[in-house]
């Protein structure tokens, strides 16, 4: 039976890193839900060629509607940990074990929600210092699963092994 995935999303997200995994996941028979501060709002990514609808409102939702939560990159995750309402959200995925993926500049908001002490990931060369400083144990690598819950990836060139690992791990 297919997952319910929450992703958290607003403007200027990395294109790529949102429609690239939302159709694996998709293909694989589990459905998102995109979720920003505005239902109904449409954003955009900052490469120009997405444009997403928000389906629900931060305020809407609770963590326990869904299996898993996905993290696309570019300056979306760094504009919602502004937020503590995405913080909490996010953080509490990781307080319950729940399937966390997050590309890119993702993890960021795992970073803000202190989650990632002692745990082993990746993400974008510019946040690997902000990510050992929040305790990570950082790896260069495509993709990193760490302790079967939590699949991060550095870049758009990692979105086949992000992807295949991420899907992997929800069938699990």
């Amino acid at each position: 039976m297919g997952k319910n995935i929450a992703v958290l999303l607003t403007n200027e997200f990395e294109d790529s890193e949102y429609t690239d995994p939302a159709k694996a996941f998709e293909n694989a028979g589990h459905s998102l839900t995109v979720i920003e501060k505005e239902k109904g709002k449409t954003i955009k990514g900052k490469q120009g060629e997405a444009t997403v609808t928000v389906d629900a409102s931060i305020d809407d939702v609770k963590p326990s509607d869904f299996d898993a939560l996905f993290i696309p990159g570019g300056f979306s995750p760094d504009l919602l940990r502004a937020d503590d309402r995405f913080v909490q959200f996010a953080k509490s995925f990781m307080d319950e074990k729940k399937p966390v993926f997050a590309i890119c500049h993702g993890p960021q908001l795992l970073i803000t929600a202190e989650t990632l002490k002692g745990r082993d990931v990746t993400g974008y060369k510019s946040i690997h210092v902000d990510l050992k400083n929040a305790g990570a144990n950082l790896h260069d690598k495509e993709v990193v699963v760490c302790q079967n819950q939590l699949v991060t990836s550095r870049h758009p060139g990692d979105l086949e092994a992000f992807n295949r690992e991420s899907v992997k791990l929800l069938e699990a």
